[in-house]
């Protein structure tokens, strides 16, 4: 079993910063794209962020553009996610994922290979 491991979650006031991380082991993820998910009380888990093996593909949510970057560093078989302005509405629990291609993954996350336990981001009014 692959353990991937998130860390960085916790609660802030609306319009502070959190920058979640996310460590995979050695070679897991080096040639995969990886993403991260999140799941609020009482909804399903929904798309927040994903980048390609080398970088240089990104994709995020509308409602996170232009407060949340998305990046990864190979040789710490490391992901981030830098969340900036946040908002209540972003409270939720967030998922790292690693994907089974190397440029994508589907926004359903049909295509996780493999899923961390989450870290949990409150974000109060």
């Amino acid at each position: 079993q692959v353990e991937v491991s998130e860390s960085g979650g916790g609660s802030v006031q609306a319009g502070g910063s959190l920058r979640l991380s996310c460590v995979v082991p050695r070679r897991t993820a080096s040639n995969n794209a990886m993403a991260w998910f999140r799941q609020a009380p009482g909804s399903e888990r929904e798309f927040v962020a994903r980048i390609s093996w080398r970088g240089d593909n990104i994709y995020y949510r509308d409602s996170v553009k232009g407060r949340f970057t998305i990046s990864r560093d190979n040789a710490k078989n490391a992901l981030y996610l830098q969340m900036n302005s946040l908002k209540p509405e972003d409270t939720a629990v967030y998922y790292c994922g690693v994907g089974l291609k190397s440029m994508s993954i589907d926004v359903s996350g049909a295509d996780i290979r493999y899923w961390g336990k989450g870290t949990l981001v409150t974000v109060s009014s």
